[in-house]
């Protein structure tokens, strides 16, 4: 039994409701409570005390190189535990006032905006879950496929709540209390506590509040008449947060959040001050002669010029010369607008481009003609949005849509043109170098002109470099590699062959089990790719598809896409929709696929690959079995690697009078299945090192005991991803070694040798 205060608002998806609970004073658990098809969810909200059975884990990281530190993350919000209800638990209310009055409030409010977005956008799912993700910071009804092109093409940060958000309402709020003269003195201060306001109505996320604090320094500073300075202000917010809390120093949403800002400052606000600010002063009443007196000659004399231009125009077409002057002030600031805009989206772009590489491996090259665009689109869908929401009329609802559906088919476009190109962990030298010039840039801006452009050359260069990668992958010349990727329960394996050809057979995924959507991760996407990409991997030589089961292949769209393999391998597949959909990505890609059957043996990479399986007169039924496996045998020298897929006892049986080569490496059948691994396969092959990939404490109870006693009886050292994380084993054709990812530090290293007769 869980009991607990809910002390995040409730979030709701499509089949689950989950929250946080509040187990004792700064230790949290997050909650998902599963609900059938058709079954009510309870009602639940900030504040209840609430009892329910579920089954409570820690949280765990996928344990691989280049893995995202999710526990750390979950830690630092003072999260210890998950928790899983299965449906028709019963959620009992003890308590309906355990949490605080304000925040109680705030969430009431939150609870009635999202009610009235269902309201106003009944069958528009997609402006139903942007405007809730983009106005309430609710994801819950966002889809992947509408957010991968914001990923793509650098706008992303359009549609999560973040400081642009925050600064265009703080905006719009001092212009309409500006039109009340008896509100002249309160007008900072209420637009401060609005935005303090909103802060909370988001859930109090952690880059909001940034934001928050920024734009309250911002409105303090104005309040007293000050000038504020943009780079003290992102001192001081950074500096109150990490004495908060220093760990954010390390996190990537500190680091994007504060150095988008600091470039904007450091990099763009000084190129604006030598072009366009000047010409910007100067089309402030441009007709007023007077003025030209108190500005810069240089903003004087385009003032003379553009009053010239004017009244030449105006004898030619005969309209008012003051007329003529105010349209092309209002045309000048459009295009200044845009300039400024462009301006900024470099500037970001280019601060950016370091950790943008490191944490998502992904640089935009469209970017900038996407978010002169997207911004000012995105910027109006919040005041008007939330004006839909206060007042349910009509037109603004319709409006935003507009907005919304403008903004999706610009950022489709730009998607389109957006080239594959993915990015590789740079080395530290070069990541160091890229920092240092792009920090001497900022300087060299301020300075002598001929610092900035040779410091501009030398910071394109390093961003060529980093761009294209030409550095090799992290593997060993001469060994055959074989590491077992840490995917949960599911299986995904690296092979690199001692001529450097690279293979991944699997990239792991989810399966359902009948559910809707179980998660929004992409196991392939965000948890084999970045694996290899802290390799220095850029290309596959062969992926293959095993069998079609997702726990194997729902990963492998996202490593074509990323790696795109010369080949794509595999056996008998049903012509099931999910190899259909990956059979025609790899023709629109380019990517020869091949099937093999048992008994087929050639050269690959300075080893020699002999098919186990299926076999030659196996006939698929019309959906996957683990029966479909591909199972080969890797030999190198007098080492030999069986990647034996999820093949069943009677095929084990068959291959067990082949002969198969003894004192090798085997990765074990069907993660450890009972059905699998028999003895009288083992005694044939006789393993030095056994690698099963399943997940820790997983609902099967992977890997079987009677597995793992069948494998110490015959020699082998089992090696578990669950219990290990990413396990590795290599051999030079005579010795073997094996590593794991959970003994990185301690030096650890297993060795065995074989001596050949």
């Amino acid at each position: 039994m869980l009991g607990g205060c809910i002390v995040e608002p409730p979030v709701q998806y499509e089949d689950r409701l989950r929250f946080v609970l509040e187990l004792a004073p700064a230790a949290r658990a997050r909650v998902t409570l599963y609900f059938q098809e058709g079954e009510a969810p309870p009602r639940l909200r900030y504040g209840q005390q609430v009892e329910l059975e579920a089954r409570v884990r820690k949280p765990r990281n996928f344990r691989n190189p280049g893995a995202f530190d999710h526990e750390g993350y979950l830690a630092r919000r003072h999260i210890y535990w998950t928790a899983a209800a299965r449906p028709g638990t019963t959620v009992q209310v003890v308590n309906e006032n355990c949490g605080f009055m304000l925040p109680a409030a705030v969430y009431g409010l939150r609870e009635i905006a999202l009610e009235r977005l269902d309201r106003l956008y009944p069958a528009d799912a997609y402006a139903n879950g942007m405007l809730r993700a983009t106005l309430i910071g609710d994801k819950s009804r966002l889809e992947r496929v509408w957010t991968d092109h914001f990923r793509y093409t650098g706008t992303y940060h359009a549609i999560v709540i973040s400081g642009l958000h925050l600064t265009a309402l703080a905006a719009v709020l001092l212009f309409v209390f500006r039109v009340w003269p008896a509100l002249d003195f309160a007008v900072l201060p209420l637009a401060c506590a609005l935005s303090w306001l909103y802060t909370a109505l988001t859930g109090w996320q952690t880059p909001v509040i940034r934001a928050a604090v920024g734009l309250t320094l911002y409105l303090a500073a104005r309040f007293f008449f000050r000038r504020p300075q943009l780079l003290n202000i992102i001192a001081v917010t950074a500096l109150a947060f990490l004495a908060l809390d220093p760990e954010q120093l390390f996190e990537a949403s500190f680091q994007l959040s504060f150095l988008s800002v600091l470039a904007i400052a450091a990099l763009a606000v000084p190129i604006l001050e030598r072009t366009s600010l000047p010409i910007g002063l100067g089309l402030r009443d441009p007709a007023n002669r007077d003025k030209d007196l108190h500005l810069a000659p240089r903003v004087a004399q385009f003032r003379v010029e553009l009053r010239l231009l004017a009244e030449t125009l105006s004898m030619a077409v005969r309209l008012p010369e003051r007329s003529l002057l105010a349209g092309f002030a209002v045309l000048l600031r459009v295009v200044l607008y845009v300039y400024e805009l462009a301006v900024v989206s470099s500037a970001v772009q280019l601060g950016l481009v370091l950790p943008m590489a490191l944490y998502f491996h992904r640089v935009s090259f469209t970017g900038l003609s996407a978010n002169i665009l997207v911004v000012p689109l995105m910027t109006l869908v919040v005041p008007i949005g939330f004006l839909a929401i206060f007042t349910g009329w009509q037109l603004p609802t319709a409006l935003t849509s507009w907005l919304l559906a403008a903004s999706r088919t610009v950022v489709d476009f730009h998607a389109d043109l957006e080239p594959a190109w993915r990015i590789p962990e740079p080395p530290l030298w070069l990541a160091v170098a890229t920092s240092a010039a792009l920090v001497r840039l900022c300087f060299a801006l301020r300075g002598r002109r001929g610092a900035r452009w040779t410091t501009a050359a030398v910071l394109a260069g390093l961003l060529a470099v980093l761009l294209v990668h030409p550095f090799r992958p992290a593997t060993l010349p001469g060994n055959l590699e074989l590491t077992a990727i840490d995917v949960g329960q599911g299986e995904s394996l690296f092979v690199a062959f001692p001529e450097g050809n690279l293979l991944l057979m699997d990239a792991g995924g989810f399966v359902s089990y009948g559910r809707g959507r179980v998660t929004s991760l992409d196991i392939g996407e965000d948890v084999v790719s970045p694996y290899l990409w802290s390799r220095s991997v850029r290309r596959l030589d062969v992926l293959v598809m095993s069998h079609a089961h997702q726990d194997h292949a729902g990963g492998l769209e996202a490593v074509m896409d990323n790696f795109r393999p010369a080949e794509l391998w595999t056996g008998a597949v049903p012509d099931a929709p999910a190899w259909r959909k990956l059979r025609e990505k790899a023709a629109r890609t380019g990517v020869r696929v091949r099937r093999f059957r048992a008994g087929e043996e050639f050269h690959f990479g300075g080893a020699r690959i002999l098919v186990l399986a299926p076999a030659a007169n196996y006939e698929p039924s019309a959906q996957p079995r683990n029966s479909d496996s591909l199972a080969l045998l890797v030999r190198y020298g007098a080492r030999s690697f069986v990647l034996a897929g999820e093949i069943d006892a009677e095929r084990e049986t068959e291959l067990a009078s082949w002969g198969l080569p003894t004192g090798g490496v085997l990765k074990v059948a069907h993660h450890g299945s009972r059905t699998s691994s028999t003895e009288e396969f083992l005694e044939t092959l006789r393993p030095v090192f056994a690698l099963v990939s399943a997940a820790k404490e997983n609902r099967f109870g992977y890997p079987h005991k009677e597995v793992i006693s069948r494998l110490a009886r015959v020699g082998a050292t089992t090696l578990e991803t669950g219990r290990l994380g990413a396990v590795t084993v290599r051999t030079d054709g005579r010795r073997l070694w094996a590593e794991a990812a959970s003994w990185a530090g301690s030096g650890r290293r297993w060795e065995r040798v074989f001596e050949a007769e």
